[in-house]
């Protein structure tokens, strides 16, 4: 231990009475301070000083017209960002702002094109089309500045998105303030949609079967068209006979008036001379039975009454023909009347008949017994008194009733086939109308069948999309109530317009604020510059003890350790405490700041100072590459996750990896469990260095020497 101590002193010694080697060490002490404030003070605030960057602005938006009011959202950016201060905006056209983003003189361009507005406008269209800002960046001037333009170009987007979005959305909440008045107005018909909707759901089934009922009974309907179209031809020949039966009919009821009225006197004269004969066979009888009886002369008689009885015989026979043949003709009440007129006549025939048979009686009877001949002559006298009898009231019937009757019913016949033949003339003439309509009937039915066939055919469909708009209604109904929704339409636009402007507010939180870049890069180049300042010693100091003074290589190597360790502490107090008041970075914790950058000068100095005193130059050449590897690797600038593979594997086996982490604790705010194994992992580093030079500096300090040896002989190495 005594002779570590000397070798201690010794260089302190050494270092004080030799003014070039103070002047020197002092150097050393403050360089890599230097180093780090530099870069600091550098870093402290870039993207506070963006209004240095011109950046070109060309307007070519012609606008376009957004119902019925002309936009132009071209110049309202332009009007914007002359008030804007974030980059020095270039307000030129195209072929000069390309010209100077060529040449290096704007960092970018921003081109708004002729379509520009016209494109925005289309937002109220069934297609929008998306609107374009053409950007331009000369990315070879600097690696920073195309990030930052890009930012601000990102900016005037996010500028023009906001307040078109705000316009749009105010023009919206506007109609929608209109819309829920509206709607609060038909609230009473939207219930009442809402209850027919549910009446048609319910009437669904039975709206089906009516349709098919109907498509059934158009079906049927257009059949009995087809057979009624079918019965037309013989509907024109029935009313063509028809017409033909009746003016026949009709010209034969006028020949029939004509003939009764021909044969009315002579029927009448027949009925007379019936009546007389009546009378005379009456008289005659009266006068057999007045008289005494000849019988001689009976044959006679018999001769002149059956002459009598055969006229009067003829005559009724004349009668019944004429009356038969008007009976054939007559087609109505009057046969009743004839057929009793022909009764009559056919009584008073049998009557004239059975006297004629009873004179021919008379004749036998006088002949066979005189004595039978009163009793049959009273018989043929009674007979003949009711004959005539008969015939009397026959003759007032025929006069009185049967004559005038007849006449009067053949005159209405005549005039009911007159009314028949009109109404048949009418059906002529509406035959053709029929026709037309039944034709044109069987077209609509027809048109009608597809029709209801058709909507037949859709019919699940609808009935699929009422059921399914009934549910949705009822499902609305049962998670939204539609006055919550008319109170939401009827918000004030103003302020739905400003929420819309900016829906979302950030609200930052800093856990551990660092006040600016400066600060925030400050933790890496403190740690890089004490790593230089190592690097700095090992390159001018020597790392032997010059002459032989019987030192083991052991105390060697810790005799110039506590050399090394000392300047190495004061350049870390040096950087450290003008981080804090040269530059004014603020620290969360400066006191622990110091100390950790202390604690850190100690592990490097030990780690650097083990390789070039154990190693010699390629302990030097070691420490560099540890240099770059840890400059890339410890997460410094950039984010571990953003590194390359190897640089993530790596990571954790790097020094410096820790040692910024322990003095971002001390600059941003100290998290204790962080700092321990910050702590912890970097004093494993400091004693495996110990160690390592403790026990390996003696068995490889004669390689060491000889290499140094061969590498000086070059000429090229000191």
């Amino acid at each position: 231990m005594q002779n570590i101590w000397r070798i201690f002193t010794t260089d302190l010694k050494h270092a004080t009475r030799n003014g070039v080697a103070a002047f020197l060490i002092g150097g050393l002490m403050l360089l890599p301070s230097l180093y780090a404030w530099f870069n600091i003070e550098a870093s402290w605030d870039p993207y506070s000083k963006t209004d240095q960057l011109p950046v070109g602005i060309v307007n070519e938006d012609e606008g376009a017209t957004l119902r019925d009011q002309n936009i132009n959202i071209g110049e309202d950016l332009v009007k914007e960002l002359k008030k804007n201060d974030d980059m020095n905006w270039q307000f030129v056209d195209r072929k000069k702002a390309m010209d100077r983003v060529e040449y290096g003189e704007y960092f970018a361009v921003i081109i708004i094109p002729r379509d520009f507005s016209n494109k925005l406008a289309t937002v109220i269209e069934d297609e929008p089309k998306k609107a374009n800002l053409e950007y331009y960046v000369n990315e070879k001037i600097n690696a920073i500045a195309p990030k930052i333009t890009e930012t601000g170009a990102g900016g005037i987007v996010d500028k023009i998105t906001a307040s078109f979005i705000s316009t749009v959305n105010g023009t919206i909440f506007g109609l929608f303030n209109e819309l829920g008045i509206e709607i609060e107005k038909d609230l009473p018909d939207i219930r009442r949609f809402e209850e027919y909707v549910f009446g048609v759901e319910d009437k669904l089934p039975e709206i089906g079967e009516v349709l098919n009922e109907s498509l059934s009974d158009a079906i049927s309907a257009k059949e009995i068209i087809h057979k009624a179209e079918a019965e037309i031809p013989d509907v024109k020949r029935v009313t063509n006979q028809g017409l033909n039966t009746i003016d026949k009919t009709t010209a034969f009821l006028s020949k029939a008036e004509d003939r009764l009225n021909k044969v009315a006197p002579n029927i009448q004269k027949d009925l007379e001379n019936v009546q007389e004969a009546a009378s005379e066979i009456d008289g005659f009888l009266q006068q057999v039975q007045a008289s005494t009886i000849d019988l001689r002369g009976a044959e006679s008689v018999n001769k002149q009454m059956s002459e009598r009885l055969a006229t009067s015989i003829d005559s009724i026979n004349t009668i019944e023909s004429s009356l038969k043949s008007l009976q054939n003709k007559e087609k109505n009440q009057n046969q009743e009347q004839i057929k009793q007129a022909l009764n009559q006549l056919g009584a008073v025939k049998q009557e004239l008949e059975a006297i004629q048979q009873d004179g021919q009686n008379v004749k036998n009877l006088l002949i066979a017994k005189q004595k039978d001949a009163d009793k049959v002559i009273n018989g043929i006298k009674e007979r003949a008194v009711k004959t005539k009898t008969k015939i009397d009231a026959f003759l007032k019937e025929y006069k009185q009733t049967i004559e005038p009757s007849v006449l009067k019913e053949v005159a209405s016949a005549k005039k009911t086939l007159n009314d028949a033949r009109g109404i048949l003339q009418d059906i002529q003439r509406t035959i053709p109308e029929v026709e037309r309509i039944l034709s044109s009937t069987d077209e609509n039915i027809g048109k009608g069948t597809e029709t209801l066939q058709d909507v037949l055919g859709q019919f699940p469909y609808i009935k699929n999309k009422i059921s399914h708009l009934a549910d949705r209604i009822r499902d609305i109904q049962g998670k939204t109530d539609i006055n919550e929704i008319i109170e939401l339409l009827q918000n004030d636009p103003n302020k739905e317009k400003d929420f819309f402007e900016e829906p979302v507010v950030l609200n930052k939180n800093s856990l551990f604020p660092i006040r600016n870049y400066g600060a925030a890069m400050t933790p890496f180049y403190t740690v890089l510059a004490i790593w230089v300042g190592c690097l700095l010693l090992i390159s001018l100091l020597a790392t032997e003890v010059m002459g032989q003074h019987g030192f083991s290589e052991r105390h060697v190597y810790f005799g110039k350790l506590l050399t090394f360790l000392f300047i190495g502490l004061i350049q870390a107090t040096i950087v450290t405490v003008g981080d804090i008041f040269i530059l004014g970075v603020h620290i969360a914790e400066p006191g622990w700041f110091i100390c950790f950058g202390l604690f850190i000068s100690f592990v490097f100095m030990t780690v650097v100072y083990t390789l070039v005193s154990v190693f010699g130059n390629i302990g030097k050449a070691m420490a560099i590459v540890l240099l770059v590897l840890q400059i890339a690797g410890a997460g410094g600038t950039y984010p571990v996750a953003l590194l390359p593979s190897f640089f993530q594997t790596i990571h954790p086996f790097l020094p410096f990896s820790y040692a910024i982490d322990l003095m971002r604790e001390a600059v941003g705010g100290i998290v204790w469990e962080r700092v321990y194994r910050d702590v912890l992992i970097l004093t494993l580093f400091g004693v495996s260095a110990l160690l390592f030079g403790a026990f390996l500096k003696g068995p490889l300090s004669e390689k060491t020497k000889a290499f140094m040896k061969k590498s000086k002989e070059s000429g090229l190495f000191h």
